[in-house]
């Protein structure tokens, strides 16, 4: 061993698997970075003074005498509001041609904010998208997936709640991203005029799986940055959750680690907490709201992945395409954001929740009368009615595509109970259907 500028360097590898080297090496911490060969590396494991570490860009063409240099320090990110309409890489570096941020440093992956700290969120988080808003009303410092097949376009979904939702900062970080999906983000952010709110970090299917696992961290310190120290709202998107599990998968299977349900480290759990317990409202106004995808393999939610994960989030969003409308949708029935009640009614109109309960009600029925005619039934009049209505429905409120405020969604969905029911089969109390019925 050789010391270099307060960096440890050793030349002597004990092991080498196709993601991770270990070696012997004294005072190395956990998470500390390091280059193997000249290639960025993490500690993931120490047994006394056996150090695995993880190497981002693969093992190959590493020799057991390869150059060993550790960093003496987990991966930091530069914080500032400097930060704001710049595109990163999984390290924190630009791929914008822009300057190094400058800036306070800051370890990535710190603990969650403290309960005690905490306020019951209260904030209303309009996305202009009605399935969501209407139905799921978001609440600042909650933290919902985005549950959507392969074939789903949930990156146009998570660029129009970036576009619409009213907060002061949005950080996206982008898991496993196409080249065509980077560059779909950075042009619509860039077309919109929205850059200045914008940050996002990087990884794409061209660059090594697991430096997928830095993404989270780097985009909820940035986070943790403006919504603790600056007080702002701010939203974090990730996507592809799925993508992240993965790579979770790839580290831990190839340092033998026993798999448990679907392939998944047996840590799954723990690791995706990790990242959604950062959402958080806080008392000066700051916030963190987390929205991510989490891509499904045939619709299968008991995957360990959607499985776990709706243990920790508070409900989940389904993005379904509707056969009648050929749009696609935010599912009302296999939906729920279970803070919505917090701001319905309170921060929204009198009328929302009666409205929101109602269109649903009658969107079941329109299903079972759908049921009836694929099995042969006549279909009386309500039935034929509530057809109609659900097709209007889908098309006017549920359809992705649609962009108008939570009182405009109010008012289209007593026009729809207008023009297909009357004020008994709609069912809302007498004095709220008196004042907003609209013949």
């Amino acid at each position: 061993m050789a010391s270099k500028a307060f960096q440890k360097i050793y030349t002597q590898l004990e092991s080498i698997t196709k993601a991770t080297v270990a070696l012997r090496a004294q005072g190395i911490t956990n998470e500390e970075l390091a280059t193997v060969s000249g290639r960025l590396s993490q500690v993931v494991k120490i047994k006394h003074d056996l150090v695995t570490l993880q190497v981002f860009g693969g093992t190959d063409g590493i020799a057991t005498n390869a150059e060993v240099i550790f960093f003496g320090e987990p991966p930091t990110l530069h914080v500032s509001d400097d930060l704001a309409g710049r595109f990163f890489n999984a390290y924190g570096d630009p791929i914008d041609n822009g300057p190094s941020v400058d800036g306070e440093k800051r370890f990535i992956g710190g603990p969650s904010v403290n309960p005690y700290r905490r306020k019951q969120p209260s904030e209303l988080i309009p996305t202009g998208i009605a399935g969501i808003d209407l139905n799921n009303t978001l609440v600042s410092g909650q933290k919902i997936p985005f549950f959507a097949d392969p074939d789903q376009p949930y990156n146009q979904v998570m660029a129009q709640v970036a576009l619409r939702a009213d907060v002061d900062k949005i950080i996206l970080g982008g898991m496993g991203l196409t080249n065509d999906d980077y560059l779909y983000y950075r042009q619509i952010f860039e077309n919109a005029g929205a850059l200045n709110k914008i940050i996002c970090f990087v990884n794409t299917t061209e660059q090594p799986p697991v430096e997928r696992l830095l993404i989270p961290d780097m985009a909820l310190t940035a986070a943790e940055y403006f919504a603790v120290d600056k007080h702002e709202k701010v939203l974090v998107l990730l996507t592809d959750m799925t993508l992240y599990a993965d790579a979770l998968s790839i580290v831990s299977n190839r340092m033998d680690q026993i798999p448990s349900k679907d392939s998944m480290p047996g840590s799954l759990y723990s690791d995706l907490a990790k990242i959604y317990e950062k959402a958080v409202q806080l008392p000066d106004g700051g916030s963190i709201t987390i929205i991510a995808v989490t891509t499904l393999s045939g619709g299968d939610i008991t995957h360990a992945i959607p499985d776990n994960t709706g243990y920790i989030t508070e409900g989940q969003l389904f993005l379904r395409t509707d056969s009648d409308t050929g749009k696609v949708i935010v599912d009302p029935f296999r939906s729920l954001s279970r803070l919505k009640q917090l701001v319905i009614g309170k921060k929204t109109r009198e009328d929302h929740n009666h409205v929101m309960n109602a269109a649903v009600r009658l969107y079941a029925d329109a299903a079972n009368a759908k049921t009836k005619l694929e099995n042969g039934f006549d279909l009386s009049d309500y039935d034929h009615r509530c057809l109609d209505f659900a097709k209007d429905y889908s098309n006017r409120l549920l359809s992705i595509e649609v962009n108008i405020n939570t009182t405009q969604m109010l008012d289209t969905a007593w026009e729809l109970f207008g023009k297909y029911f009357n004020k008994t089969e709609v069912s809302i109390k007498g004095e709220i259907t008196e004042k907003y019925w609209k013949n």
